[in-house]
């Protein structure tokens, strides 16, 4: 019998295909493998005219670069100094920059510095082209002085990139806090900037620190520098060190709001001296009134027993004298959740301190405490020698005092309605175990502090390892500063020069032209050992001049 030639052919093409089909998918699962990601920002090859012009009389410049780009936030990041009364017209087109000037726009024998700020960047990777400036002058001279020096943090003493620092001219000043500068650099990985083409003159130099960058300060949390002193610029000018920090602000303000379980939360931009508040409207229910102000006294929450009102009125007052009037609305029978929480002042694996009491804090005042639907179990042996007290003053907060001992297991119980707040709900039960921390998770530590100058006040902050003040000691003398019980870890000691003894860091002002307290950072990492006494000697040295 004699085989189908096409039937004999099939298999053979079916093996060949899907072979490929095999090598083909496994090939396709591959990633593709590319190069190293871009991290070049645009390059300008050429410029029409060429930069550094003189005897300028173009109407159009035309900046060509190595690849596309794009401009953004042109409003904001580009800057003509000094500044022009009609804005050309800036453009892109295919690699190119089109600068296209209005009739009778610039000025003669001038020097003009077109500054890109963050404006140029490529159109893949947004790789930015830094502080891009195109100058030119309309005369036979390029003004060519320049200002450099380094921005610091001052709380930190560590060096600030991304800021900006500008000059305004002397007789231009008033324009810092209210339009962008013309003339301006951001700093460098190193803190490091530098200003370019100057005309000799007298400037304002300033530096700001911003979250979202618009070169004003108009925002209480950014932080800004600057020098008492003018710079008088007839040569290049170098060294200029300025130390950021964050103002005071002059106004005080208030935000307010109603929680969801009623109580009123209001955060001061400021910290408030003595703080205190009444009700004004309605006057009845001042008598009433739970007050609680935060440690740092720039929070307070406001609780009402009384709930019965549409609109409040609340004053507060600093140094009994009043500073501002808060109104709030709310509907008159709205309904709130006024749930009662806890919270402990464990650590976060559930343990407290040798020597420390344990403190509950409420969300809501306590009328009554039921001590009787409170347990206390010591190793599942129920203990009834503590005590319990409650804050009078904002009846948030119960201690518990109680002679806590080593490897033992404690069990809090609020059984349900242990616990009764000023509104009258009760708590559902609560469940708290912890223990007692190991003494050798604790240590003394001795800071043998010599003063430079026994006529002036410092501060002494210990700060953690996150850099966070966990202690603040006024002084005036040399001698011994002893923490006693503190947990083993890394430590850092910073100095506030305090010119005014007043025992805490002031801000500075730039419209009074005051400059903060210095403040200096022991460079050397303390650590704190188990079962050892630390000591560590701190010479503060003389304290720096701020020009």
């Amino acid at each position: 019998m004699r085989l189908n030639k096409r039937s004999a052919f099939l298999p053979g093409k079916l093996l060949v295909f899907t072979t490929a089909l095999i090598l083909f998918g496994c090939a396709s699962m591959q990633k593709p493998q590319g190069g190293p990601k871009d991290r070049t920002p645009p390059k300008m090859l050429k410029a029409t005219p060429p930069n550094m012009t003189r005897n300028f009389s173009a109407k159009q410049i035309q900046l060509e670069f190595d690849e596309y780009f794009k401009l953004n936030n042109q409003a904001q990041e580009i800057t003509i100094s000094p500044a022009l009364d009609r804005t050309p017209s800036i453009k892109v087109s295919q690699k190119s920059i089109i600068i296209d000037f209005k009739k009778d726009t610039l000025l003669k024998n001038t020097t003009y510095v077109i500054n890109f700020g963050k404006s140029i960047a490529d159109l893949n990777e947004g790789n930015v082209l830094d502080n891009f400036t195109y100058v030119f002058s309309t005369g036979p001279h390029i003004d060519s002085l320049s200002v450099a020096g380094n921005v610091q943090n001052l709380m930190t003493q560590e060096k600030e990139k991304q800021v900006t620092v500008m000059l305004f001219s002397l007789n231009k000043d008033t324009l810092w806090g209210k339009k962008k500068p013309s003339i301006f650099a951001v700093t460098d990985t190193s803190g490091n900037f530098t200003l370019n083409n100057l005309h000799d003159g007298d400037y304002r130099i300033y530096a700001l620190k911003e979250k979202t960058p618009n070169r004003i300060y108009d925002k209480d949390d950014e932080l800004v520098a600057f020098l008492t002193s003018p710079i008088h610029l007839k040569k290049d000018t170098a060294n200029i060190h300025l130390n950021l920090f964050k103002q005071e602000p002059e106004k005080f303000r208030v935000d307010r709001r109603f929680e969801s379980d009623g109580k009123m939360f209001f955060t001061f931009n400021k910290p408030v001296e003595n703080p205190s508040a009444r009700i004004l409207f309605p006057p009845e229910l001042d008598k009433d009134k739970i007050v609680d102000f935060n440690k740092t006294r720039d929070t307070a929450y406001i609780y009402m027993k009384n709930m019965d009102f549409d609109s409040i009125k609340v004053q507060f007052m600093q140094n009994k004298v009043p500073i501002d009037t808060i109104a709030l609305r709310k509907g008159r029978k709205e309904a709130f959740d006024h749930i009662i929480s806890l919270k402990y002042n464990t650590t976060n694996d559930n343990k407290i301190k040798a020597g420390q009491t344990l403190v509950v804090t409420t969300s809501a005042p306590v009328q009554t405490i039921d001590n009787s639907l409170v347990t206390l179990n010591e190793d599942s042996t129920n203990v009834a020698n503590y005590t319990i007290t409650k804050d009078t003053a904002t009846m948030t907060k119960l201690t518990f005092n109680y002679k806590w001992k080593p490897n033992s297991h404690y069990d809090l119980i609020f059984n349900e309605g242990a616990l009764t707040s000023i509104y009258g709900d009760r708590n559902k039960k609560f469940l708290k175990q912890f223990q007692l921390d190991k003494p050798d998770n604790y240590g003394p530590l001795t800071l043998k502090v010599t003063v430079p100058d026994t006529s002036k006040g410092y501060v002494i902050e210990l700060m953690n390892s996150q850099k966070e003040v966990v202690h603040r000691n006024p002084i005036t003398k040399s001698g011994n500063v002893v923490y006693k019980n503190y947990p083993i870890g890394k430590y850092y000691v910073r100095v506030i020069y305090d010119d005014n003894k007043n025992g805490k860091w002031d801000s500075g002002n730039i419209k009074k032209r005051i400059q903060p307290e210095n403040v200096w950072i022991y460079q050397k990492q303390i650590t704190l050992r188990s079962n050892w006494e630390a000591e560590e000697p701190i010479d503060i040295p003389k304290e720096p001049t701020t020009h």
